[in-house]
């Protein structure tokens, strides 16, 4: 099979790479690692942004990263089965709050609601 040449492919074969990304990393065992996030439809995707601003801006202040370049980032995470990248996402869901004990056990010994 012939392989095309861009000027007459209208979507080229190969990717072309982001550039350096900042890239939301959280505390491992092993120092950091990458943040992976969940598509709309669900799918898990690793998360790039294409400056420090725009991570902040999603993320908040606290989020740690990394500089990446996107095909690191595509090797790093393409042997937990993540083939997808997301560049610079512009909304995320906000983290659940920490639940403690009391809130636990209150929501255990509550009786449950019958719906219909």
């Amino acid at each position: 099979m012939e392989e095309l040449l861009y000027g007459e492919d209208p979507e080229p074969s190969d990717r072309f790479p982001a550039g350096p990304l900042y890239v939301p990393v959280r505390p491992g065992p092993s120092g950091c690692a990458a943040r992976l996030f969940r598509t709309p439809l669900g799918d898990r995707t690793a998360v790039g942004f294409t400056s420090e601003r725009r991570l902040v801006v999603t993320l908040g202040a606290g989020q740690a990263w990394i500089r990446l370049a996107e095909p690191a980032l595509r090797a790093l995470t393409a042997p937990l089965g993540v083939t997808s990248v997301t560049i610079d996402p512009l909304f995320t869901a906000p983290a659940p709050a920490p639940v403690g004990p009391a809130v636990l056990e209150a929501a255990l010994a509550a009786p449950a609601q019958r719906i219909g």
